[in-house]
C-alpha cells in the first residue's frame, strides 16, 4: 500500500512586476493557509516520508511553513522539473522515487497538479463528496490524498487511486 499527497502551493503575490514568476513569494494570505494545510496533513494523512517540491520560490515557502508541523522529518527534494510541470512529467518524478517511500507529497502548481489529481482517482474506490469538489477546481493550497494498492512507485497509477481527502484552506478553521 503507498500513499500519494498532492498540494498545490499556498497563495502568492504578484506585488512586484519586476519578479520572475519562478520567483513570487507567497503573500499573507498564503503563509496562514500553508500552515492550516500543514496541520491537516499531520492529523489527517500523516507525515509524509518524501517530499517532492518544485524548486519555485511559492513551492519551497510552502514546504518551509508546513515542514516544522509534522512529526517526522520527511526527504526533501527540489526538482526545477516540477515547476509548471505537466501531469506525465509529475507522475515520472513520482516513479523515480525510491519505494522505501510509503507516503510522498508533491508539492508543485496547476494546471498539471489539478489534471494528474483526476487522472489517479479511481471513483469506485474515492469518496464520492471529496471526487465531486476535486473535479470542480483545485484551489491555491489545496490538498488530495490517494491510497494506492501498489508495492512500487513505478507502477501504473492512472486510475488506481482511493481518493480519501480533498482539503482546501477555504474550509480549515483558523487556528485549527
Amino acid at each position: 500500500m503507498k500513499r500519494l499527497s498532492l498540494l498545490r502551493h499556498a497563495k502568492s503575490s504578484w506585488n512586484d512586476s519586476t519578479k520572475d514568476d519562478f520567483d513570487r513569494p507567497l503573500n499573507k494570505r498564503g503563509r496562514a493557509a500553508a500552515v492550516l494545510m500543514g496541520a491537516f496533513v499531520e492529523e489527517n494523512t500523516g507525515a509524509p516520508d518524501c517530499v517532492l517540491c518544485s524548486s519555485a520560490v511559492r513551492t519551497r515557502e510552502t514546504l518551509d511553513l508546513i515542514a516544522p508541523l509534522f512529526s517526522a522529518r520527511p526527504h526533501i527534494e527540489y526538482s526545477r522539473g516540477l515547476y509548471l510541470a505537466s501531469p506525465p512529467d509529475i507522475l515520472k518524478a513520482i516513479g523515480a522515487a525510491p519505494q522505501q517511500y510509503a507516503h510522498i507529497l508533491v508539492i508543485a502548481h496547476n494546471p498539471g497538479l489539478h489534471m494528474l489529481a483526476l487522472d489517479l482517482a479511481d471513483p469506485a474506490r474515492s469518496r464520492a463528496p471529496e471526487l465531486g469538489r476535486l473535479a470542480e477546481k483545485f484551489p491555491t493550497a489545496a490538498l488530495a490524498h490517494f491510497e494506492f494498492d501498489i508495492a512500487d512507485w513505478d507502477e501504473p497509477l492512472r486510475r488506481r487511486g482511493a481518493l480519501l481527502h480533498f482539503a482546501t484552506p477555504k474550509e480549515r478553521p483558523a487556528g485549527g
